[in-house]
């Protein structure tokens, strides 16, 4: 599917996905690119660098959107066994669901964008091969869900879309940050 394509809302592409699910793939595609958009032109040390008195950067948030997506894709086709038990999480867990949000050792700019790019991919691919995305899952046990909450594949794709606008606001405010480049105006 092309990126102009679903970038500029025409709602198809040359294979002929219209109506939702090219609109879903729209949404998804325009808050992809405002969150890479604020990357732009910067080196893997300022991906990494902290601006503001959160523990968040660039690279790491794109990591965790990344990580996110990858988690709840997996829950559409998977269900609840693709995601931890929230409520059954360790320290250890923790620690690495923290470093998500950071650049580690060994990351590159690069690289994050890369696993990003294809895991956007396989999402793409999915909205468009879905039988029924009216398709519903038991959550996974987590705090924050009621014991037997069902989400539809739809859902699913409205939250990812959620999660990408909201770390681009926040990526947008980083960069700004950082040396005073905007996503927008």
């Amino acid at each position: 599917m092309s990126e102009n394509t679903i970038a500029n809302g025409t709602g198809a592409d040359a294979a002929g996905l219209a109506g939702e699910r090219a609109d879903l793939l729209a949404l998804l595609a325009k808050g992809r690119h405002f969150l890479r958009f604020t990357t732009r032109d910067l080196t893997d040390e300022q991906a990494g660098r902290r601006t503001t008195a959160s523990e968040l950067c660039l690279g790491g948030l794109i990591k965790h959107v990344t990580s996110c997506e990858k988690g709840w894709t997996e829950f559409i086709v998977d269900g609840p066994s693709a995601m931890p038990d929230f409520s059954a999480m360790t320290e250890e867990d923790f620690q690495r669901r923290a470093d998500e949000f950071q650049m580690q050792p060994g990351d590159t700019l690069a690289g994050v964008l890369a696993d990003y790019e294809e895991v956007a991919r396989r999402t793409d691919e999915l909205v468009a091969s879905l039988p029924d995305l009216g398709a519903t899952q038991p959550l996974p046990k987590a705090p924050w869900f009621e014991g037997d909450a069902r989400w539809s594949a739809r859902m699913v794709l409205m939250h990812i879309a959620g999660e990408t606008f909201q770390h681009a606001g926040h990526a947008d405010i980083i960069r700004e940050a950082l040396d005073g480049a905007k996503s927008m105006g």
